[in-house]
């Protein structure tokens, strides 16, 4: 966005616009990837699909006068759920039997057994996330904020007399805004703070409705765009009071969209391994990471393999051909594809469908007939991963193995007879 001040122009730069500006501006992007915490593979079947189990019938009307019932025993097939549950998860964890209920009340939701391959994946991930805390708080995230404002206060040339009188308004809960900056410790906090300057600032929702700086959230830091797009595909569970993007906050909600992310999608997987990659980098990534490696070989062209076979922008193909499609036209003769047809195919790398795609088919024969033997199928994509809330040098690849350590660690507390 194009900002004008009276250096600039003149002409006095409106204050309610400056500080709408600067407070929204300033704070975009203090949280978008997930909390990382340092530790590293064992093969394991992906989740088998099932049928969610058949419920109890209503009971009638009473016709005496009314008192409490009990509550009814839980059907074998729940308690077997809750109680391998109970055995799997780590020890010391607060409101255990909470967690339970939302983990098994996620898998039914999405159709999914309880298996222990499943359960101990959404163990492995929560655990790496949010240690099991519901809201997890992001170690520096007022000093994040605060450098934040800094540095947009100073590339807008307002003055500090200005942000002082702007966050020394009182917001909805009473306290000024610097009080808020100041005691900020989570993404949950950071989003109704966002929320009160679009409702209270004027011009603010003019100017900024439809952006928010806070990308993830709640227990598996699972994205807010998913989730929306998980509800145009089926129905969330939960009666909603607020938005969908405040019920990734919260417990039952982080815990439904990031199981759906991680488990509710068809995938030809040898291990869990990758399901992690892509529940990090993106959907079928650790397949297409894959595809682009062959491609290279193929071509000559040395490639990002970041499972990305398309540029996007806000989730979108963008204008512009990505280096994987150029190197893939240089190919075009030798697949007896043109660059249309080959463009088609590619639109499908978010999907299951790409693996039935021309494309895919003949780019896979070609390489192994070039190479005389099998090419991989599943590879971890190589993405160094950046937010301002990591001080070190992260990958995907070291968010799998983390993940997939955990989830050995799960899988060896489970009973025998699983």
């Amino acid at each position: 966005m194009k900002v004008t001040t009276a250096a600039t122009t003149g002409h006095p730069f409106p204050r309610h616009l400056m500080l709408a500006c600067l407070l929204a501006a300033g704070l975009g992007g203090c949280a978008t990837d997930s909390q990382y915490e340092p530790r590293s593979p064992a093969v394991s079947p992906p989740p088998v699909r099932a049928t969610p189990p058949p419920t109890a019938p209503p009971t009638a009307p009473p016709t005496a006068l009314p008192r409490p019932s009990p509550v009814p025993p839980a059907p074998p097939h729940e308690r077997d759920g809750r109680a391998l549950l109970n055995r799997l998860l780590p020890a010391n964890i607060g409101d255990r039997a909470g967690w339970t209920t939302d983990i098994l009340a996620a898998l039914t939701a999405l159709q999914i057994p309880a298996l222990p391959e499943n359960l101990c994946a959404a163990i492995a991930v929560i655990e790496q996330e949010s240690s099991f805390v519901a809201d997890p708080p992001v170690a520096g995230l007022s000093r994040i904020a605060w450098q934040e404002i800094e540095r947009r206060r100073e590339k807008y040339s307002i003055p500090k007399l200005v942000l002082d009188l702007a966050l020394r308004k009182a917001s909805p809960d009473g306290r000024t805004y610097r009080a808020r900056i100041d005691a900020l410790q989570t993404e949950r906090q950071m989003n109704a703070l966002y929320d009160d300057m679009l409702s209270e600032l004027p011009g603010g929702k003019t100017l900024f409705g439809g952006y928010n700086p806070i990308r993830t959230g709640g227990p598996m830091q699972v994205s807010i765009a998913f989730a929306e797009e998980q509800i145009r595909q089926r129905p969330y569970p939960y009666v909603r009071r607020d938005s969908v993007r405040n019920e990734v906050f919260t417990r039952r909600g982080g815990v439904y969209f990031g199981m759906a992310m991680l488990l509710d999608y068809p995938g030809s997987y040898s291990q869990m391994l990758y399901r992690f990659a892509d529940f990090n980098a993106g959907r079928y990534s650790s397949r297409n990471a894959a595809f682009q490696d062959a491609v290279s070989r193929l071509s000559g062209q040395t490639l990002a393999l970041d499972g990305d076979l398309l540029r996007y922008q806000d989730g979108v193909p963008a204008d512009g051909s990505s280096e994987t499609q150029r190197a893939i036209f240089l190919l075009r003769a030798r697949l007896r594809l043109n660059e249309a047809e080959i463009l088609r195919d590619l639109k499908l790398e978010k999907s299951p469908a790409f693996e039935q795609s021309v494309l895919y088919q003949r780019l896979y024969a070609l390489a192994e007939a070039t190479s005389g033997a099998p090419r991989p199928r599943e590879r971890l994509p190589q993405i160094d991963l950046k937010s301002p809330k990591i001080t070190r040098q992260l990958t995907t690849e070291w968010f799998a193995r983390r993940v997939e350590e955990r989830y050995r660690t799960c899988l060896a507390r489970r009973p025998a007879e699983a």
